[in-house]
């Protein structure tokens, strides 16, 4: 299939789960994960129409930015962002979906104010307990972590939370840690008083449908629209 039919039945995906959840289908936008993916796949999706992308590597990305020239882009980090590299994040996206750290979210202040271009960022958290997952652990570090950036960050702006639950641990198991993402979202929304923060980034190619029944507003989908990743 076609990147644009590939496309077409996610979208309809989309749509059929937001409509069960009671919600808009425009309130979840989609991320075409391309890490690993050529320039050429991603101008393929690009004029399918597809202009938001989510990449793991910061320099794979630029690569990839230098490249591809369309001016409505919009480029989304989501893997872990390693500190030394937070220098070349600021002004080439739009988005980090990784923060877990204050040293990370100072790092990336200090380079968003020196560009003088906002940053939107997102919290990592680890609802899975996984000690191979990056992010944070529970409420007790995340309330404290966002009051910080809100005190210290006037360049970052604290949009919401993410999450990468465990693999193929079932529909409940997967559902309960994107149910605990969204908790406490709605907590932190509540007490800190943060009347924008509104997304949460989960789901993705195996459970973007159960991430939109439980709020998703930002679903990171890479082999379903791709293929199956390479790896050079």
């Amino acid at each position: 299939m076609t990147f644009a039919e590939n496309l077409s039945h996610i979208h309809d995906r989309l749509h059929q789960a937001a409509t069960q959840a009671g919600r808009s289908p425009e309130a979840v936008r989609l991320i075409a994960v391309s890490k690993t993916k050529p320039v050429s796949q991603l101008q393929e999706a690009i004029d399918a129409g597809q202009l938001v992308f989510g990449e793991n590597r910061v320099q794979e990305a630029l690569e990839k930015q230098e490249a591809l020239s369309h001016p409505d882009l919009e480029w989304h980090l989501i893997g872990h962002l390693q500190k030394n590299k937070a220098k070349l994040v600021p002004g080439r996206f739009a988005w980090v979906h990784s923060v877990d750290s204050l040293e990370l979210a100072q790092r990336l202040e200090k380079h968003a104010a020196a560009t003088e271009v906002p940053l939107k960022i997102l919290l990592q958290l680890n609802t899975s307990a996984e000690e191979s997952k990056s992010g944070m652990s529970g409420w007790d570090e995340v309330r404290p972590l966002a009051e910080q950036i809100l005190q210290n960050c006037p360049h970052l702006q604290l949009k919401g939370l993410m999450t990468i639950p465990a693999p193929d641990v079932g529909e409940g198991a997967t559902r309960r840690a994107f149910a605990q993402l969204r908790t406490w979202n709605e907590r932190l929304r509540t007490e800190l008083d943060l009347p924008d923060l509104t997304e949460l980034s989960m789901g993705m190619t195996s459970d973007f449908e159960w991430a939109v029944l439980e709020g998703a507003t930002l679903v990171r989908i890479g082999s379903a629209l791709f293929g199956a990743r390479s790896y050079p």
